[in-house]
């Protein structure tokens, strides 16, 4: 298979898939259980996430693996089957979307704040090392460090990844918008701060995920893009920004008013597209037309 990097050569914008929590839930996922361990307990119902991604038109479909560390399995009694519940989930993506589309595997945050002292960064890297290595042995050909907001831990998990498997890394950090207009991450790192740090850390992918609607995601891809002037940039934003309906959130922005925003993407530097909380197969299929045209 080719790498990621080569396929961009090629057709210049991919496209990535859309959430997976929100559909987990609508399949019925209660809240309190483990994603992951829905790999094994309930594999069809996982595979048909990937396999709608598949039919709508993504290059590259992810894994049930976003919580998958060691760390975040000990909530649920399972950390000592991380390497079975990671190497389920890259299987079970990769048998349904075949050998030629990509499978970037998901990994997640570990809910661990280096600074506050209560983990060392070498248990950080081990984590991230024993998911990765079981994730390239389930068949994944990259991996997509996401949702991040700490670059420390965001760069042991670059590292774990690069230095002991054979995978293409992605690594996507989540922005808010802040009073000034401008855009940093929880721990006020700009986009162009992390741009730097993730390239110098050994991503071969960067961007940015969830946390702001197509419009926000436009003025960070710029940040990013203009420290990065050659790097591949990925973009999953949300279906816009939530709306607490009742008890639950909502999210506005229909499949025609996502791909409505794909030019500008394009034109701010994004070359893989996709999405984040709230998109559907739906939006994915509206975005890949309005890339693809």
């Amino acid at each position: 298979m080719n790498r990621i990097v080569d396929d961009l050569n090629a057709k210049r914008v991919l496209i990535s898939d859309g959430a997976w929590g929100t559909f987990l839930a609508e399949k019925g996922m209660q809240p309190g259980e483990c994603p992951e361990l829905w790999n094994i307990e309930h594999r069809e119902a996982v595979a048909d996430i990937a396999r709608s991604y598949r039919d709508a038109g993504s290059d590259m479909v992810s894994t049930n693996s976003f919580g998958g560390t060691r760390f975040k399995l000990a909530h649920f009694g399972l950390a000592g089957r991380a390497a079975e519940l990671n190497e389920a989930a890259a299987a079970l993506t990769r048998e349904v979307v075949g050998p030629d589309l990509h499978v970037f595997a998901s990994m997640g945050s570990t809910g661990k704040i280096l600074m506050m002292g209560d983990v060392s960064e070498e248990e950080i890297y081990e984590a991230f090392k024993e998911q990765a290595m079981a994730l390239e042995r389930g068949g994944a050909d990259a991996c997509c460090i996401e949702t991040m907001i700490a670059i420390d831990e965001a760069c042991l998990a670059i590292r774990a990844a690069r230095e002991n498997t054979q995978l293409e890394v992605i690594c996507t950090f989540t922005f808010d918008k802040m009073a000034d207009g401008s855009y940093r991450t929880m721990m006020g790192n700009t986009p162009g701060d992390v741009a730097a740090a993730l390239l110098d850390a050994g991503a071969t992918i960067i961007g940015t995920n969830c946390g702001q609607g197509p419009a926000g995601m436009v003025e960070i891809a710029k940040g990013l893009r203009a420290a990065a002037p050659a790097a591949p940039i990925m973009v999953q934003a949300n279906a816009g920004l939530p709306i607490r309906v009742d008890d639950h959130d909502e999210f506005p922005e229909t499949p025609e008013m996502m791909a409505m925003r794909v030019p500008d993407l394009i034109a701010a530097g994004a070359t893989i597209i996709g999405g984040c909380c709230g998109t559907t197969p739906d939006h994915i299929r509206a975005i890949a037309r309005a890339a693809r045209s």
